[in-house]
């Protein structure tokens, strides 16, 4: 019987996700726990994210946010340890509900969806990978879908895999709960445009702590996976890593990208097209831009890997304690 050990029950929450994913018939009768605490952000969001108010005063108002919806997460998630605790099987049943909060499977068949759209012609790639990136789908021509893609799925692996599994290892439900609020908070509030600039400050910093260490454990093991994986390079990856994460715009989804980009001998990021601006941004590697849908296949074994990989530690971690 699983017991309440945490890297045990990381282990079972990335199976349970693995396999099962997010079924589609169950999102259409119970809410996500994401989706309810976005509308829980939108309504706060529309209510304090006023211009009127000083610059000041606005990120004030945005920290407040960040505050109360961290604090709703953990103590949501403090009530669920407690309950599973109570309950038969109670590891089970927490194991399972982490499972619903980690992305591994959703996110490889998003960009599974966007090879095979590939194959098909690019109206069906471009409608695909719009499920997985916020960037204009209309502006990417064939590579720049693939590119789009793979850039996705390496930075998601660090925020929507390891960094969840990361914090429930390290504080439990509350901990899982309470990363999920601020990953959350920073992809709807954490921008640089004019509305959210001051309010969305407080969010993308926070988030940017958070995601910090599981970013920088993500590319080392992309990395390490590119030694199990035919045709990458683990050299590639950590010197790539080590050379061009930090010209990212980003202090953390460089690494994943760049450790992807020198695993495969690939070349991502660069300019991009965010709601009709163009986001001027360093190239993570030095290889072929030009990637099609066997290349995407080829990232999504070396993130299949890197998930082995991560349940291998997981595992360590369990047998030791």
């Amino acid at each position: 019987m699983l017991a309440f050990d945490p890297f045990g029950l990381a282990l079972a929450a990335l199976a349970v996700d693995a396999v099962v994913g997010d079924p589609p018939a169950l999102y259409r009768r119970v809410p996500h726990p994401v989706a309810m605490l976005g509308k829980g952000v939108e309504a706060l969001e529309a209510r304090l994210n006023d211009p009127a108010v000083s610059d000041a005063r606005r990120v004030a108002r945005g920290g407040l946010v960040v505050l109360l919806a961290a604090l709703a997460a953990a103590g949501t998630g403090v009530l669920v340890h407690a309950l599973a605790s109570a309950a038969p099987a109670g590891a089970v049943v927490e194991a399972v509900a982490a499972s619903v909060l980690i992305a591994y499977r959703g996110l490889h068949d998003h960009v599974h969806e966007v090879a095979r759209g590939l194959d098909t012609g690019l109206a069906e790639a471009r409608a695909a990978v719009a499920h997985v990136v916020g960037r204009d789908p209309a502006s990417l021509d064939g590579p720049g879908v693939a590119r789009a893609a793979v850039e996705s799925l390496a930075e998601n692996f660090a925020d929507g895999v390891v960094a969840p599994l990361f914090w429930y290892v390290l504080l439990g439900f509350p901990g899982l709960l309470g990363y999920k609020a601020l990953n959350t908070l920073d992809s709807m509030i954490g921008h640089r445009d004019p509305r959210y600039r001051r309010f969305g400050r407080v969010a993308a910093r926070a988030d940017d702590a958070a995601s910090w260490i599981p970013s920088r454990l993500a590319a080392g093991l992309l990395a390490g996976a590119a030694l199990f994986v035919p045709g990458a390079s683990a050299r590639g990856a950590l010197c790539t890593a080590f050379r061009d994460a930090r010209r990212h715009r980003s202090v953390n989804a460089g690494w994943p990208e760049a450790a992807m980009a020198g695993a495969l001998g690939f070349a991502l990021a660069g300019p991009r097209r965010y709601g009709g601006r163009t986001v001027e941004d360093a190239w993570m590697g030095d290889g072929r831009r030009d990637l099609g849908a066997d290349d995407l296949r080829a990232a999504l074994r070396l993130y299949g890997g890197a998930a082995v990989l991560l349940a291998a530690v997981l595992a360590a971690g369990w047998a030791a304690g």
